[in-house]
């Protein structure tokens, strides 16, 4: 079963220096038939304005993943942790027991990024946050994990979930395939480029929430950036 969710019909406003989109229901975006897929709760779609972002709020209980698809995000956060992500690259903050942070575009130009929560397999353990680059030449043809649950995902962020966030770049006419094991949930968004998944077309920003399907194949119809979530 594959259900495609169209970019259009997503909830969210724009905020001035906050353009947001949210697949699943969110803030002032109520929708009972979209709380969540497996363990993901939340994907947001986000453009956050130069000089703007996201002040110090807290968290606990969620594994939040942050993908940058174009600008940077700086990071601070109560443990003392800074740093910068830039497009392309992944951070994960586990909120555990409790942690403040914020996260604003210091850039030039508008950064888009997605911006993704995961239901924790247990509650609590102290808080921590992890950044690193992923080149999108390592994950040309290819799902590569960026963060991870599972232990033999060495080189992927850790997150305190049964799940993973893939990503993977693919020419034009290209095809990449990502088996799903039994009673899991997938949900896929391309954030560039146009693809066909089993047959379905998604443009870029759609949404497909995926189950009961031993074989998730994507066919590129243009160069196309994508990010999957299974869990």
């Amino acid at each position: 079963m594959i259900e495609k969710r169209p970019f259009a019909t997503f909830g969210g406003g724009d905020h001035g220096w906050l353009i947001t989109r949210h697949h699943f229901s969110f803030a002032d975006y109520a929708d009972p038939e979209r709380m969540n897929w497996g363990r993901l709760r939340v994907w947001n779609d986000d453009e956050i304005a130069p000089g703007a972002g996201f002040p110090p709020h807290p968290h606990a209980d969620m594994e939040i993943i942050t993908y940058v698809t174009e600008g940077a995000v700086t990071h601070q956060d109560s443990l003392g942790n800074r740093g910068r992500t830039a497009a392309g690259d992944v951070q994960v903050m586990s909120a555990g027991t409790g942690i403040r942070h914020a996260e604003y575009n210091r850039e030039t130009g508008p950064t888009r990024l997605f911006q993704i929560w995961i239901q924790p397999t247990r509650r609590g353990g102290a808080p921590n946050w992890g950044t690193r680059p992923f080149p999108k030449g390592e994950r040309k043809g290819r799902f590569v994990a960026l963060a991870s649950g599972f232990p033999e995902d060495r080189e992927a962020l850790p997150i305190r979930a049964d799940a993973r966030v893939m990503a993977a770049t693919v020419e034009a006419g290209g095809t990449v395939s990502y088996r799903l094991a039994p009673g899991r949930h997938a949900y896929l968004v391309p954030a560039k480029g146009s693809v066909e998944v089993n047959g379905l077309r998604l443009d870029a920003r759609d949404g497909a929430a995926i189950r009961d399907e031993a074989e998730i194949r994507i066919t590129a119809l243009e160069e196309a950036e994508m990010i999957l979530v299974d869990g």
